[in-house]
């Protein structure tokens, strides 16, 4: 049984069908799935909408960096969520749950090693096989969309740009896989994931995140602005932060790009 799957049994009496209806909208090119869903307006009804391309133009992953995805090869899509309920200061627990949609999905296809990198990278043993770009609007003190982009490699053989660990699903397993498939059960994932958060199950999405660490067990090699260190994962905070613990036992805490992970 599926971790996520366990879980949600503990609130079967509410959980009972309310699964919310998802649009899906395919686009053979667009610049930015994520950039198309910042000017979408979503009809009243639909709380949940994935645009899906099979090429971006401007593909984006954190800040300045690009997503290599040859085209047709890969799942680039992005998902648009109204998570009103969700207090502004517990943002952070969506990240969480939309990596770990990702994870319960490829757990389908890979037994082992798929891991979740802070703070949302997916990563097979230590090479990167999706990254998520997550944008939020607030209004009012809440949180009023949020939208996650994800690139994950999947039938792509060969990388040619400068990322220094990119593996496909196809190169793990070596054979190509079904896409559509593959899409329509990370969407069920992040439906039941995204279920719990409306439910409250903030705790259990933390604790399952923290479970699927990336080194969430022993010292490994970091590097800051002071140089490189050797640390081991604390915890990640409700508001996102990364706490270290040095050799030394000095507490390192860290917002993202921070700190780099050397592998």
């Amino acid at each position: 049984m599926k971790i996520i799957d366990a879980v949600l049994g503990v609130f079967k009496s509410s959980v009972v069908e309310k699964k919310q209806e998802v649009k899906v909208i395919r686009l053979p090119e667009v610049d930015s799935t994520n950039n198309f869903l910042r000017n979408y307006t979503p009809a009243e009804d639909e709380p949940i909408t994935v645009v899906v391309a099979e090429h971006q133009t401007s593909g984006r992953g954190q800040g300045t960096n690009t997503w290599e995805s040859e085209s047709g090869k890969n799942l680039l899509f992005s998902i648009l969520v109204h998570p009103t309920m969700l207090p502004v200061r517990s943002q952070f627990l969506l990240s969480e749950a939309g990596a770990l949609a990702l994870k319960e999905a490829l757990s389908s296809y890979v037994a082992d090693d798929i891991r979740l990198k802070w703070p949302n990278d997916i990563y097979w043993k230590d090479k990167k096989l999706s990254g998520t770009l997550i944008e939020t609007k607030l209004s009012g003190g809440h949180i009023k969309d949020c939208i996650f982009g994800v690139g994950l490699n999947v039938n792509q053989s060969t990388f040619v740009s400068d990322a220094p660990n990119p593996v496909s699903l196809c190169q793990i397993l070596g054979h190509e896989v079904d896409k559509e498939e593959l899409l329509k059960q990370i969407i069920a994932k992040f439906q039941e994931c995204y279920h719990l958060l409306e439910l409250g199950g903030y705790n259990d999405i933390s604790a399952m995140y923290h479970e699927a660490l990336y080194r969430k067990g022993g010292f490994h090699r970091y590097r800051d602005i002071d140089g490189e260190f050797e640390g081991a994962i604390v915890e990640v905070e409700d508001d996102g932060h990364l706490i270290l613990r040095d050799r030394s036992g000095m507490i390192r805490e860290y917002q993202f790009k921070e700190v780099e992970f050397i592998v």
